[in-house]
């Protein structure tokens, strides 16, 4: 297995206080009497019970009167399921008439009327449903002019990344209502904050609002008992992914396979065909338990594997989920722990079994196919990283095709990708800004090009066609990087043939790829698309351009706008980075969307290894301390230094360093401790490159 990242980190045991709280729990509940809450915590941190122990302790003591809680799919309502909680002054309850989750059915009037039945029962205390439902339940009662009867209520988002501060998204619509309002108590908690589309999950006005809790990814790590290391692997086939399957597979190891996307270059053919491929790398299917609906497989060597199929939604599926959220308890009424970890060995999964999937055993999360949203790749991570009895090592493994392109290429990418992940653990936000294009007419007063609050960067073209209807905004702003990534596959054949006209790749093709994707659009809206996706290839493009002139970050380009029109065809120059970027290659289309990694000095890759069939990179070991490295490197480039300053405060950080006995932190709450860090990274950052210039010349 190319072992590409590593992280081993020490163990503090930190077990729970006095009322059983871990320490992020506590964290938070030392908060708790403030009206809003941000907890950004990593999956597997204890986020659902630190959000019992606040709802708790609202209801008994500051006067609000309900929790509604909001969860994404009604799988993860589990999480907040009745719970005892000893140390603690009460146990958390949750009727069953009042757990909406309890059926799949996310959003029928039948749980709008219960949701509403809720806020009208006096004795109703903990509600919970999925976010879908939610936003019903409020339609309804906000029709009915009735919003007043949330005043008294907590309400907590769980997985909080799905709110976007974009007015098309109707749950953060509902939020900023709600907190314009100020009446009701808000709790948001997610273990990504950051988008897979680049919009910013809270606008900055309304994030001020809230009282921020931090708990970062290593300090959950090393506050674990047995997990001790976690490994993020990346492996190449050739042919289908089922030829790379088999090296990287290890029946022995519990694990979650997710099988490709459909749609997507790696899926080779229908999805029952595919898991049925992965079944017969593993052995024979002897029976199907009829009370856990698992296939039992016998392996070659005579082991029996019970293999879980998610993939199939037939009428077994309900079944498979039922069996994996029981948990197998021993006479005392606590987990037998040897007998839940032999419940199942393997998952196989398309679009479930993600974030909010609890199965505390997975040793292995092997994704197939790449993910176009680090929030994915992130939530997929969370699902191998509980910590559990005899469980010492997880990995996260994505299995990729072969780019076929230099390997110093592919290096590079997965060395940024690696960066990139790493930042995503720690909360940072990575991706690029997200663009925006309006029609410039003549005289228009408007910067040519702008950025607002959210980071949206607004470029006018002249002569653009704007979308004429709804529909057509709504696949510009929200379905474009899908789009692009899609042109960019079918430019991998004809943009780079030298005889393939301009005119040909701009309006035919283009036409082409969104008539094929939306059957139902009229043709101004087409058009209208077209020229917002050719602006945004044309943009890319004029971004790499300015690479290779100036080896330096790209600017947003300046002037009219003109020059990017979106009549201008995208080039077709067959330079070795034109050819990287038009390949069909998702990894390398996402690190070109990600910000700061590739400033961040820090090299991941150790070596390179190449065989006939594939090849494997290899990544130096990373700890705690490394990775402690890449925060503060995140929090440099946020906060720029002039060398001159840093220099001048040289002699307070060996101050420092005497009166505290260690260097200066740059995750501590004392601002001028902070900046001595920055101070201290620069100074080293700044040693680093003048060792290299000299090593060159």
């Amino acid at each position: 297995m190319a072992n590409m990242l590593t992280m081993t980190y020490g163990h503090s045991k930190a077990g729970t206080n006095a009322q059983g709280m871990r320490p992020m729990q506590e964290r938070v509940y030392n908060v708790r009497q403030a009206q809003h809450i941000l907890l950004k915590a990593p999956p597997a941190a204890g986020k659902s019970r630190a959000l019992m122990f606040v709802a708790l302790d609202k209801m008994r003591h500051q006067h609000v009167e309900k929790t509604i809680i909001c969860v994404p799919e009604t799988s993860i309502g589990g999480s907040f399921r009745s719970t005892s909680l000893p140390g603690f002054e009460c146990d958390w309850v949750v009727e069953d008439r009042w757990n909406l989750c309890l059926d799949s059915d996310e959003s029928s009037p039948r749980k709008v009327r219960a949701f509403q039945d809720f806020l009208q029962d006096d004795k109703a205390q903990v509600l919970v449903c999925t976010h879908a439902t939610f936003r019903f339940g409020y339609d309804a009662i906000a029709a009915q002019d009735d919003v007043a009867c949330f005043d008294s209520c907590f309400i907590a988002v769980d997985e909080f990344h799905h709110v976007s501060a974009d007015d098309n998204n109707r749950l953060g619509f509902i939020l900023r209502e709600l907190l314009n309002r100020d009446r009701c108590h808000l709790m948001a908690m997610t273990g990504s904050y950051f988008r897979g589309d680049s919009i910013p999950v809270l606008r900055p006005e309304d994030e001020t609002r809230f009282t921020p809790i931090t708990y970062s990814y290593y300090e959950q790590l090393e506050g674990y008992e047995f997990l001790k290391t976690l490994g993020i692997s990346y492996e190449f086939y050739k042919g289908t992914y089922i030829n790379g399957l088999k090296d990287v597979l290890d029946p022995t190891r519990k694990t979650i396979i997710h099988i490709p996307h459909r749609g997507s270059s790696e899926a080779f053919g229908d999805k029952y065909d595919e898991v049925g491929q992965i079944i017969d790398l593993i052995g024979t299917v002897e029976r199907r338990d009829p009370e856990t609906g698992f296939d039992i497989i016998r392996r070659p060597d005579g082991q029996l594997i019970k293999l879980a199929d998610l993939v199939d939604d037939g009428p077994n599926r309900d079944l498979i989920k039922a069996s994996l959220a029981r948990t197998i308890t021993g006479p005392d009424g606590k987990r037998d722990d040897e007998a839940d970890r032999a419940k199942v060995d393997i998952i196989i999964a398309l679009g479930m079994a993600k974030e909010g999937f609890d199965w505390v055993w997975c040793e292995h999360a092997l994704t197939i196919g790449y993910r176009s949203s680090l929030t994915e790749i992130v939530q997929i991570i969370g699902r191998a990283t509980r910590d559990a009895p005899a469980k010492t090592r997880a990995v996260f493994t994505n299995l990729v095709a072969e780019p076929g392109v230099e390997t110093q290429i592919v290096q590079d990418a997965v060395n940024d990708m690696l960066k990139a992940i790493s930042g995503s653990l720690l909360m940072e936000q990575v991706l690029a800004p997200n663009f925006k294009f309006y029609r410039r007419e003549d005289g228009d007063i408007r910067a040519p090009v702008s950025t607002d609050a959210q980071g949206h960067v607004t470029i006018g073209i002249h002569n653009l066609d704007e979308p004429p209807t709804q529909r057509a905004r709504d696949i510009c702003e929200r379905d474009m990087n899908d789009l692009v990534a899609t042109t960019h596959q079918h430019m991998s054949s004809r943009a780079l043939n030298p005889g393939t006209a301009p005119e040909v790749l701009n309006q035919p093709m283009l036409t082409g790829i969104i008539e094929k994707r939306y059957p139902d659009l009229t043709e101004d809206e087409t058009e209208s698309v077209r020229q917002q996706l050719s602006a945004r290839i044309n943009l890319s493009t004029l971004a790499r351009q300015t690479l290779q002139e100036t080896d330096t970050p790209p600017a947003p380009p300046h002037g009219s706008g003109s020059s990017s029109g979106a009549g201008t065809p995208p080039t077709t120059e067959t330079t070795e980075e034109d050819k990287t970027a038009s390949a069909p290659n998702t990894l390398l289309s996402l690190v070109q969307r990600l910000i700061n990694v590739k400033e961040l000095d820090i090299e991941l890759i150790d070596s390179v290894n190449c065989f006939r069939e594939r090849f494997e990179i290899i990544s130096r070991d990373m700890d705690a301390p490394l990775l402690a490295q890449i925060k503060t490197a995140f929090t440099a480039q946020r906060y720029p230094m002039a060398t001159e300053e840093a220099i001048a405060l040289w002699p307070r950080i060996k101050a420092f360093r005497d009166q505290e006995g260690r260097m200066p932190d740059s995750h501590s709450p004392d601002e001028l401790e902070q900046r001595l860090a920055m101070a201290l990274v620069h100074l080293a950052r700044e040693k680093a490159r003048t060792l290299r210039q000299q090593q060159q010349g």
